[in-house]
């Protein structure tokens, strides 16, 4: 890592991926919010392969924005590659992921980074209520219940892209297939403090969500491999 991470405060980690419409208000709102905050801060965000003009948009707000900086894959690779590259990249103290389809509100990292400094390394968050369609909703839970009973760590919501973490956590991790959604579970393993904590989640207005049948399946093949990680400590 370059030595001048030690001027950054926080690195927001945004995976993109065909989400030309929702690009501009979600940097507006980030940028509102990190301006009010006394924190150096930095924009890593990561484009998954857009098809649609991301990147066009991207690398514009690079341009205009010293705090923006771009990753671009060739093709998509998938979120939990994108959150990866994000984390290796990260100059900041503290890492916030968010996601870029609006459904995560930047008014809510303030909070999130108030509750870290209580002596935290990781906070994880719950939305509630959630502003998704009633399948996708009652499958999350089921999927929530099955994470916590198989890893130990019972948390209300694994698939919230928000949270924050200390650097050192991110360091400690190695990512891949669907595993971002199990960041709390695995840094668990380290024995860090996690809280959990409920936060604001909008509904979708434009775009379409990239959550499907076959990436459920993905998830269940990572979480037994989750549960062969931390079975010795338990």
């Amino acid at each position: 890592r370059d030595s001048s991470c030690d001027s950054v405060d926080l690195s927001i980690l945004i995976p993109v991926f065909n989400e030309v419409d929702n690009l501009l208000p979600l940097y507006k709102s980030l940028t509102r919010v990190l301006d009010s905050l006394n924190e150096s801060s930095e924009i890593l965000m990561v484009d998954d392969g857009s098809t649609d003009g991301s990147v066009e948009i991207l690398r514009e707000l690079e341009t205009s924005d010293k705090r923006v900086r771009v990753i671009e894959f060739v093709r998509n690779f998938g979120q939990t590659a994108a959150m990866a590259a994000g984390f290796e990249k990260a100059l900041g103290k503290v890492l916030i992921p968010l996601d870029s389809d609006l459904q995560n509100d930047p008014e809510e990292i303030p909070r999130i980074l108030r509750e870290l400094r209580k002596g935290y390394d990781v906070v994880s968050c719950w939305r509630k209520p959630r502003r998704d369609s009633f399948l996708r909703t009652i499958l999350s839970r089921v999927a929530n219940w099955i994470i916590s009973q198989a890893t130990g760590l019972k948390l209300h919501d694994y698939g919230c892209t928000l949270k924050a973490m200390r650097r050192e956590v991110a360091e400690s991790l190695r990512l891949y297939g669907e595993m971002h959604r199990f960041i709390p579970a695995i840094a668990s393993w380290y024995g860090i403090n996690i809280v959990e904590i409920k936060v604001d989640h909008r509904a979708r207005t434009s775009g379409t969500s990239k959550y499907g049948l076959s990436r459920t399946y993905r998830v269940i093949l990572d979480l037994l491999t989750v549960k062969f990680m931390l079975a010795p400590s338990r």
